[in-house]
Parts: C-alpha cells; structure tokens; sequence
C-alpha cells in the first residue's frame, strides 16, 4: 500500500520551524570558546530531526544541505572545534538558510540555490580547515565505531574505559540493530548512532555482513549490514530509544536489559583479540550463556508508545487556528440565540414565565463559561513574538558597532492569536530603533557617565482587560530641539508655534518624518513610526510615548486581549444601531447649538475644553434618515482614533454590552470606517464602527 506523505507536509513545516526557533534561540546563548556540551547536544539533535524528517517526506535540499551542518555540529559536539563568533555567525546563518528553504516549500516557491550552495561550502570549509585555523582536534579513541566497520566485522570492546571500573554500577543493555534496505535513503546514519550511544557509555560492536549481496546487484543507497551492540551505561533505555528515533520503521531493533548489579565475567576481548579472531554471526555464544546465567531477559520492541512513560506523554495538541475560530464563530451564534430568548422571556408572565427565566440566566452563565474557555485556548504566550528579537538585537548591535543588552520579561502573558500576529511588526520598528537611534555608541555612553553597554528591555504585563508592552532603552532619549526644527523644517508645524511635550513626541508618528540625518537600510526613510501607530490603532489600541533627554525612552503599548470579542458602547442613529468600542469613547454630552460651528470649506467643529474638534454625522456617512426630535437634543460622543479626537453626532445610548465580531470584508467587503459586524439580541445586523477609520476620513474631508 503507497503512503500519501503530503499529508504530513504541514505537520513537518511547522515543527521543523519551532524547532529552527528553538535552535537559534540555543545558539545565541553559547559561550565562545567554552560552549556548555549540552546546548551542542541540543542543536545537533534539532538539526538531526529536521534531516531525518526532510529526507522521509522527500525534500532533498534540506536533508542535503542539513547533514553538512549536521557534520560541523558534531565537530563541535566531539570538540574537535571551538566556537567562535565566525562560527557562531555561520551557524546561524544556516539557521537562515533552513528557515528559507521550508518557507521555499511551504509556500511553493524554490529557495536561491546559490546562497544555499554557498553556504554549504562554507560549512564543508570550516569542517577541512579546522586543523589550519589553528584548532587542535580532540584526541581520538583508540577504537571507534568508523575503525569498526572498516575493519573485519567482529566484536570490539571499549576495554580500556576508565568507566569500565564501574562495570557493576551500570546497566548493560544488548541491542540486535538490522536496518532495512531504505534506512539510508531516508537521511539516517547508523554511524553517528553509534557515536551518540559512545557518548552513552562503553561500548561494543559487531557486524553481521550475512546480507550483502554479490558486487553485480550491490546498490550504494541501500544498507545491507546488520549490527549487535553491548552497551554499559548509567543512561536509561529512554535515551538509547530517543537515539533511534528518527529509524523508526525504517529498521528491526530490540533493546535487551541485563542486570545492572552484578559485574560480567565472561572475557572481554581486546581489539588486538577482536582483529586476530574470525568474524562471528552475532554476539559470542559465551556472553550469550553468561548473560542469562546472570539475569532474566527483558525484550522491548523500540516504539515510542512501549517506551515512553506514561509521564511523559505530551498533554497537548496541535489545532489550526481555523478550527479555533469556527468553534468562536459557533459560540457567537450561541450568545445571539441566547440573547433573542431573553428577550422573548420578558413578556412571558407567570410561573412558566419565571422557570424559563430561570432557565436562561443558567444558560447564560454556561454559555459565558464556555465562551472564556474558548478564549483561552486561542492565548498564545507573548514569548513568541519576543523569541525573534535577540537574534535581531545581536545583529544590529554588530553592523552598528554598539554593545547592546536586551532583557525581556513578561513572555508567559498570554494574549490572542490573531493579535499575536499584527504585534510582531510593530514591535520590530520599535527595537530596532533603539538600538538605532536610542542607544548610544561605547565611546559617547562612557563620556556621558554610563555604562558602555546599553539595555533594551522588553516588558508585556497584564491591565485590566489590556495588555501591556513596554519597550524601554537607556540610550540618548527624544530631544525636543531636533525635533522641533525637523518639524518646521517640513512645514508640520508654524515657525512660532511651541506644542507641549506630548505633542512634540507625536510628531514623530507622523508619515515621512525622521530625525536622521542620513537614510540607511536600517532606518531613517520615516515610513516606521506611522506604521506602528495604525497598526496599533487598528488592533484597536494605543500607544504612549515617556521619553527623557539623556536618560533613554519608553513607548508603551495597550492592546486588547483579543479581537474577537468587543466590549461596546450600542448607538443609535435612526432605525439603525451601531456599535462603538468602549476602548475609543472619550466622553458623550449634549452639546448646545452654539458648541457646533460650521467653517466655509472645511465642513463642522465641536468646540470642546479648549480644542475644536472635526464632527462627523453618521447619517450623511451611512445616509441613514435621522430622527427629526434627535437634531434638536444635539447628541455627541467624543471618540479618540488614529492619535485625534472627533466628535459623532448619534441619537441615543442604548447601553453597552459585550459582542462577537463578525468579519465584514470577508462577508461582504471593506466599508470605510467600518471594522466588522455583529448580531443583536432582536437578530438585527449591527456595524462596529472603526473610530481610527472615521478620524482619518474626517481629517480628509476638513482638508
């Protein structure tokens, strides 16, 4: 029966992606010159996986180029080589490179060949010229498992090891070890097994060559031997199974377990005695008779679901963020039900009345129960948008020739999914700006009394129903001057006019503007700082400049926990309701006639403590007739978008209340100030209205 290994293709991409994150994040925490051999360990293993996956599922360049880095990491892991920044800087340049070849056949489109080839000539490079770059490899052992299988196929032992004192404090484990004819075409090594199970402990080898075939039918890329391996460890069988892994399916293995109690006494051969002895079939029948004289045999067949302890079995899963927001979507439609019986429970009188009265409010707290559990499952943890910025931070520390420290705390703050990943962008501009303009160069920071190294720091905590994100340097901060003069220097600005402290840190969002002197790759074109506004006002949040001359900057952002749901304020214009986002509401008032002043050209202005404000009618916006006793009550809700304040000219409050957000564009298309819909209790279509949206729109048409 033919597999259909498409099937897995998403499932690799992803894992191979987290685990790439996993691996950059290791690598940037090794130590040059003295690595910890555990991080080593951990990043051989990724790069392994991802072969051994990429080589199954048949994406050639990957499983290619990753046993070239998979070659130079186990250099590293036998300390043959040390780690320097050069090194450093490769590796994670390969990191690069993998990410964009699964990229490349994620979303069907070839990576560059070139760079991948040469960077994998770099990696074979640095593997070659380690002896001339003046690193001396570590000293071999007198028998490896490579002088094993070049010499006669026969037992050796690891007799010399000074572990072999201890035999009785170790397990023994036998290990009968057949590969099929495939095992090497799917990206496996049995080599590099067998130095992953040295590491282990001691141990022994031999091969069975019964299977190879006459020099007329013998193909290259098929593997026709067979091994029986003794291995004394102080490991538990999880770790020789977690070794074999990626071979699952691919081989016939059992692991047996001898006592580790009670010494072996049978004789171990030297490799002198291995070299001069004739080839045997399997193990010598003498350690077999001794073995069982010693202890009863276990035989474990190497799965994961024998091997892996019921502790260790993963409590998640792994779910598309679809599936998720059909299930909101399904919940949504609940509540809209939920709320029309409600109201349908109102005029019913009596005893019936009051039971199913009673009966709803039970639903209601069910259905809100269910409903947060559901948000629950779409929170993601902020620490995987801060995962990338170390890397980011280390590089542009290194163009910029500065020493720059990053901190991030508050990566367990949890907030949805979907604003997750629109925060990611903004949070980029904001960080690389410190490092760029912020913080200072070594030799300006000592002069200037500080410390030669600068901190960014990344912060995220929960407020209320908002998150937080801080990002704060201690760099140069804001200087109003330069400000002020690039200001009038572009005309935002008159040439007398002198805005408070806030005003002159908002100008920086304005579209174009930048401080810099000179554009670079990184910065300095001004088309960063407005991004990052609208895209936070767009999630439906705001964001706050703390800045001192001197003493560094802090830009504060506040976003809703999620875009799902929305808590709102329900109006009414007309026969129609609208709903607007309590998060955007300044203040509602009756204003009087005289408060509402028409300017020739430039349409309305609300004249509110001290400002005037742009007015918008949502009647003329959505040409819904207006009730003719609303004119004379003159109603206004101050709303605040897009860094401006606007006053909406509406009929009534209605009262507020938490809604489901439908997508209108998906639905329907995109309305100018509109960000979604909803369903009412009475099972009428309310807009949501987008007060960034609508500012922008009312600056417009003023001008």
């Amino acid at each position: 029966m033919t597999v259909d290994l498409t099937q897995f293709h998403d499932s690799f991409f992803e894992e191979s992606l987290e685990a790439l994150a996993s691996m950059e994040e290791t690598l940037l925490k090794l130590d040059v010159g003295a690595p910890d051999p555990d991080m080593i360990a951990t990043i051989f293993r990724v790069a392994h996986s991802i072969k051994g996956g990429a080589a199954t599922l048949g994406f050639g360049d990957i499983a290619s180029f990753t046993h070239t880095l998979e070659t130079l990491l186990d250099e590293l892991r036998e300390q043959r080589m040390k780690v320097t920044n050069a090194l450093s800087d490769l590796l994670l340049r390969s990191v690069d490179i993998m990410r964009e070849m699964i990229h490349g056949w994620q979303q069907r489109k070839p990576a560059d060949a070139q760079r991948i080839a040469d960077l994998q000539f770099d990696l074979e490079l640095a593997v070659v010229q380690r002896g001339a770059a003046g690193i001396p490899p570590a000293a071999e052992p007198a028998v490896t498992a490579a002088s094993t299988l070049d010499a006669a196929p026969a037992g050796v032992a690891g007799a010399e090891s000074p572990k072999a004192e201890h035999a009785d404090e170790r397990a023994t484990f036998r290990i009968h070890f057949r590969p099929h004819l495939q095992l090497l075409a799917r990206g496996n090594d049995p080599l590099r097994m067998f130095n992953e199970l040295r590491q282990l402990g001691d141990l022994e080898l031999a091969v069975d060559v019964s299977g190879l075939p006459a020099i007329a039918g013998f193909d290259p890329e098929n593997c026709y031997l067979g091994w029986d391996l003794t291995l004394r460890s102080d490991a538990n069988r999880d770790a020789i199974v977690d070794i074999f892994d990626w071979a699952e399916g691919d081989c016939e293995l059992r692991i047996e377990t001898i006592s580790a109690r009670r010494e072996l006494t049978e004789h171990v051969p030297t490799a002198d005695a291995a070299a001069s002895a004739s080839p045997p079939a399997g193990m010598p029948a003498a350690r077999e008779r001794s073995a069982e004289a010693l202890a009863a045999v276990e035989t474990v067949r190497a799965t994961r679901t024998a091997e892996a302890p019921k502790s260790q079995e993963s409590g998640s899963i792994r779910v598309s963020i679809e599936k998720i927001d059909e299930l909101m979507n399904s919940v949504g439609e609940l509540v809209i039900t939920q709320a029309m019986l409600s109201q349908f429970s109102q005029v019913q009188a009596g005893p019936e009345g009051e039971r199913l009265r009673s009966g709803l409010a039970q639903l209601e707290r069910n259905v809100r129960e269910l409903q947060e559990s559901i948000m629950r499952v779409r929170m993601v943890p902020i620490s995987f948008v801060f995962s990338r910025f170390p890397r980011m931070v280390r590089d542009l520390s290194q163009r910029l020739n500065k020493q720059v420290e990053l901190k991030m705390t508050g990566g367990d703050t949890e907030l949805d999914k979907t604003v997750l990943e629109k925060i990611g962008d903004p949070l980029v501009h904001l960080v690389r700006n410190s490092v760029d303009h912020g913080i200072e160069l070594p030799a300006a920071r000592v002069a200037g009394g500080k410390s030669a190294c600068g901190t960014v720091h990344l912060h995220a905590y929960h407020r209320g129903s908002s998150i937080m994100v801080e990002v704060t340097d201690d760099g140069a901060g804001l200087s109003r001057e330069r400000i002020l003069a690039k200001a009038r220097q572009r005309g935002l600005i008159g040439a007398d006019e002198t805005p408070s402290d806030e005003g002159i840190n908002q100008l920086i969002f304005m579209a174009g503007f930048s401080t810099a002197d000179q554009a670079t790759d990184i910065s300095g074109r001004g088309v960063g700082m407005d991004v990052v506004r609208r895209n936070v006002e767009e999630l439906g949040g705001s964001i706050e400049i703390r800045s001192v001359e001197g003493n560094g900057s802090t830009f504060v952002i506040s976003l809703p926990l999620t875009l799902a749901i929305v808590d709102g304020q329900t109006v009414a214009v007309g026969e129609e309701s609208y709903i607007v986002p309590l998060t955007a509401i300044v203040e509602s008032l009756r204003a009087r006639d005289t408060s509402i002043q028409r300017i020739v050209g430039h349409g309305e202005v609300l004249s509110f403590r001290g400002e005037y404000l742009p007015v918008v009618r949502l009647e003329q916006l959505f040409r819904t007739p207006r009730r003719s006793e609303a004119r004379s009550r003159g109603l206004i809700m101050v709303v605040e978008g897009d860094g401006r304040r606007i006053g909406l000219c509406v009929d009534e409050l209605l009262g507020q209340q938490q809604v489901v957000v439908k997508n209108l564009e998906e639905n329907y298309g995109r309305v100018d100030g509109v960000a979604g819909a909803t369903i009412l209790g009475d099972g009428s279509v309310a807009l949501i209205l987008d007060v960034a949206g609508l500012s922008r729109a009312a600056m417009a048409q003023a001008h």
